[in-house]
C-alpha cells in the first residue's frame, strides 16, 4: 500500500472517535411555527452564519467604544457579544418560520 493510503486508514478511526465527542448542549431545537420554506438543518446553518457575523460586529463595537472611553472589560464584552449573537439567531430562526427552544 502507498503511504498516503496508510495515513488515511489510520486517521479515519480517530476522526470517527472524535466526532462522537462533539457536544450539542447549546444547540437549540427548531420547532416550526408557520409554514417554513427551508428544513431545520438549512435554517440552522443560515442562522449560525448570521449569529457569527453579529458576534464579530458586537466585539468590534465594544473595542471601538473602549478606545473612546479608555475602559475595556473583556468578560463584559464577551457576554454582550454572545447575547447579541443569540438574539440574532432567534430573530433569524423566527424569520425562517421556526421557534428556537433551548434546554436552559
Amino acid at each position: 500500500m502507498k503511504a498516503r493510503t496508510l495515513v488515511v486508514i489510520s486517521i479515519a478511526p480517530i476522526a470517527a472517535v472524535l466526532a462522537g465527542c462533539v457536544s450539542y448542549a447549546e444547540k437549540p431545537v427548531l420547532y416550526p411555527v408557520g409554514s417554513p420554506v427551508n428544513p431545520p438543518f438549512v435554517a440552522h446553518a443560515m442562522c449560525i452564519g448570521e449569529a457569527n457575523a453579529m458576534y464579530g460586529e458586537a466585539m468590534q463595537q465594544n473595542k471601538l467604544r473602549a478606545q473612546m472611553t479608555g475602559d475595556y472589560h473583556g468578560a463584559e464584552a464577551e457576554a454582550l457579544s454572545r447575547d447579541a449573537a443569540r438574539r440574532q439567531y432567534d430573530a433569524c430562526a423566527s424569520s425562517e418560520g421556526y421557534r428556537a427552544v433551548y434546554d436552559r
